[in-house]
């Protein structure tokens, strides 16, 4: 067989369905040959998105595979890699290179050099017949550890060169999911216990060990209040009465005043990385952790105690510690956290309830996350935000109540990546209505790719906050702004969308948001990618206590 059709089969072997592509390379005909279906991104820079969006809402079960050019299709991914990379999303990337004959000559662009940096492993196919050898190792890289992107350049000729049937042996690989140390688990739970008031902070760690359920049994035996990172919202239901919500640039009131309280911090699934976009661990707490990733411990806060192992496992040592040491109710029955919750969270509520509910004209950004919190199904709704003030103005109002139910990213803040990871996460879960919440600049950056939703019949719900600037520049940009409007946009980006073949409707009144969610919502559902575009005034405030 060929190298290309070699390639192919692996992918088969290993469960991929789709590969995400732009514009040529010899694999995108083998895999369509093989009954694996490509869908044609805009962009280079999209496609990865959408690769990424698979790999998030499996949580890794699926994992997103990216096709593109040698050259110019290499140079364009970079940065949607670079984002995945920052979020540890386990992406596959197959980008082809130049004949092994024009390898080192400049200006020839070589993935393998200029990726290191943004992957977890890169390397260049130098032989056909190593094609299994080096998938099997891509594939075990994926699979276990801490998650992030992997990329195989294949020279064009090795696409095309044979291989003997009798060197192409493969099996799938299964991933590693390692427990910790027991006496790490024991000093961990004796110092919890020991804690006058300690919070859980969860990351996105729970959601590739699949350990929700056993986070929050965990919770729920200790009774402990549980936050989530940016990258970990959903991984607990935030309509738990233990659950304070997520932290990042900002966040609700509970997580401030919880953090403030803590004597120790015990983190599961989270990398404790200090970053703009995720809430920082104030001085003179003990600190737990529970990773994954060795590299983790010690990085960025000092720990007192750290458990290297897969999240699930570690988790149910954990739970079973408990029980050693306290009996099988644990703390059950001892509501005194759960009640702090509720009236933090209530007098959060009040002080914001004017913005949630605005009358107001232009509309008020909060009033569409409001409403499109209580007008969707959040049991069977995957959402996410853009970068910048959509994302700082939902994490705290959104409440996510089912796993992988909203999509938080950002230690890289590129704009418009929501609409790529929106359209990776319905073909990860095509049972779900999936929503995007972007900004008039983030529809700038990547809109375009709303025909790749059209064209590829995938049905998802686009929402355009369009305020007409780049909201939070004034203080960036004062002096061009006031000389030459640098910050002001401008568009009819229901057109452009109608334009581009999707549904769409322009909404101009707060009355009129719930109406056009709706309809919406039945568009999506009838298999309709659809757009809507809502005129909002800006809102520069957000809530951050820290």
């Amino acid at each position: 067989m060929l190298g290309k059709t070699a390639i192919v089969n692996i992918l088969k072997l290993e469960g991929v369905e789709y590969i995400i592509c732009y514009p040529s390379n010899a694999i995108i005909d083998a895999a369509a040959a093989a009954s694996i279906r490509p869908i044609l991104a805009r962009t280079e820079r999209v496609m990865v998105n959408i690769a990424d969006g698979v790999s998030r809402v499996s949580g890794g079960q699926r994992i997103g595979v990216c096709v593109m050019q040698h050259g110019p299709g290499s140079e364009n991914a970079f940065s949607g890699v670079a984002q995945a990379y920052s979020d540890n999303s386990p992406i596959l990337l197959l980008p082809g290179t130049f004949d092994r004959r024009r390898l080192g000559v400049p200006p020839n662009f070589q993935g393998i050099y200029n990726y290191r940096d943004v992957t977890k492993w890169v390397e260049m196919v130098n032989f056909a017949d190593r094609i299994p050898q080096m998938m099997r190792r891509a594939f075990t890289l994926l699979r276990s550890g801490c998650p992030g992107p992997v990329m195989l350049e294949v020279p064009t000729d090795v696409m095309n060169e044979e291989i003997p049937d009798e060197a192409f042996q493969y099996a799938p690989v299964k991933g590693s999911r390692p427990p910790g140390d027991p006496q790490d688990v024991r000093e961990a739970i004796t110092a919890l216990l020991a804690a006058r008031a300690p919070v859980i902070v969860a990351g996105q760690g729970i959601f590739y060990a699949e350990a929700w359920e056993e986070l929050r049994k965990f919770a729920e035996l200790v009774q402990v209040p549980v936050l989530t990172t940016l990258n970990g919202k959903s991984a607990f239901p935030e309509d738990h009465p233990l659950a304070l919500g997520a932290g990042g640039r900002s966040g609700p009131k509970t997580v401030d005043h919880f953090l403030r309280e803590a004597d120790l911090v015990f983190g599961v699934g989270t990398s404790f990385t200090r970053s703009n976009y995720i809430v920082p661990i104030p001085r003179g707490k003990t600190m737990v952790q529970v990773t994954i990733d060795e590299r983790d411990i010690n990085k960025d806060y000092p720990v007192s105690f750290g458990v290297i192992g897969d999240a699930r496992a570690v988790l149910c040592q954990l739970t079973e510690e408990v029980v050693r040491q306290t009996g099988p109710s644990g703390r059950r029955g001892d509501e005194s956290a759960a009640r702090e919750v509720r009236a933090v969270k209530e007098e959060f509520l009040k002080e914001w309830m004017p913005r949630l509910t605005s009358d107001e004209r232009p509309i008020s950004p909060y009033r569409v996350i409001w409403e499109l919190m209580h007008t969707a199904d959040r049991r069977r709704t995957i959402v996410t935000h853009d970068s910048g003030n959509p994302r700082d103005q939902m994490v705290p109002f959104y409440e996510a109540i089912i796993p992988h139910g909203y999509i938080g990213w950002g230690k890289s803040t590129q704009l418009g990546t929501g609409l790529g990871l929106v359209i990776g996460a319905k073909l990860a879960a095509p049972d779900k209505l999936v929503v995007n919440l972007m900004g008039d600049a983030a529809f700038g950056m990547v809109g375009m790719d709303f025909e790749t939703a059209v064209r590829s019949k995938i049905p998802i719900l686009t929402i355009v906050m369009n305020n007409g600037l780049m909201g939070g520049y004034e203080k960036h940009l004062p002096v061009s702004t006031a000389r030459y409007g640098t910050r002001f946009l401008s568009g009819d980006y229901a057109k452009v969308a109608e334009g581009l073949g999707g549904y769409t409707e322009r909404v101009e009144k707060p009355q009129d948001l719930v109406p056009a969610l709706r309809r919406a919502i039945e568009e999506v559902e009838a298999g309709r990618a659809t757009l809507l575009e809502v005129i909002t005034r800006e809102e520069p405030l957000y809530p951050t206590y820290w």
